[in-house]
């Protein structure tokens, strides 16, 4: 069996960082240069996608996908999507407005969606370098903001990109909502 799994968010959240971190393969990568605002936050950036595999028992396994933080090819994201059976949505606590990214891609979330119900995992990255600011701030707005998504019941995980056990956590997380709405199709998360 084959599953696909799609990493989203804004420049710099991690998402190549956590593919590359789960990945039983090497990771397909189409970063560049950064020529843009986003040469400011680091010197190269994804422009088409990342692909990594996670193989599991048997044949089984899980593509990992991760689209292009930059809107300008949010193009990718739609492709992305149609692909894919879930998703992780990072964050990078230490943005100057986290919870407008958030927004951000929420609202993109719904115009991409193609009535086929995803489960969605938060994972909010960089949370060591902002400790004033809590990680309820994604929760409430999710509540107040996200019931049709899914709402209160979408996990939030503070997690290290670099971190092979917490990637893993969300991933088990995602999966178990994916088993969820496959088990119950008629009971939909988002």
């Amino acid at each position: 069996m084959e599953s696909s799994i799609l990493f989203l968010g804004p420049v710099g959240a991690g998402k190549t960082q956590a593919i590359r971190t789960i990945s039983d393969i090497d990771v397909v990568s189409t970063e560049a240069d950064a020529t843009d605002e986003t040469a400011r936050l680091k010197r190269q950036t994804t422009v088409a996608m990342d692909m990594g595999m996670m193989k599991l028992d048997g044949d089984d396994k899980v593509i990992l996908y991760g689209a292009p933080g930059q809107d300008r090819f949010d193009f990718m994201w739609e492709i992305l999507l149609a692909q894919v059976w879930g998703l992780v949505l990072l964050v990078d606590h230490s943005g100057k407005d986290p919870v407008a990214d958030l927004a951000h891609y929420v609202d993109r979330l719904r115009e991409l969606s193609d009535g086929r119900p995803r489960p969605l995992v938060i994972g909010v990255t960089h949370a060591d370098l902002v400790d004033w600011r809590p990680l309820d701030i994604y929760r409430h707005f999710l509540r107040d903001n996200a019931a049709d998504l899914g709402g209160e019941t979408i996990p939030v995980f503070s997690a290290d990109a670099r971190s092979r056990r917490e990637v893993n956590n969300l991933l088990l997380a995602l999966t178990s909502m994916m088993e969820f709405v496959e088990r119950f199709p008629k009971r939909v998360l988002m």
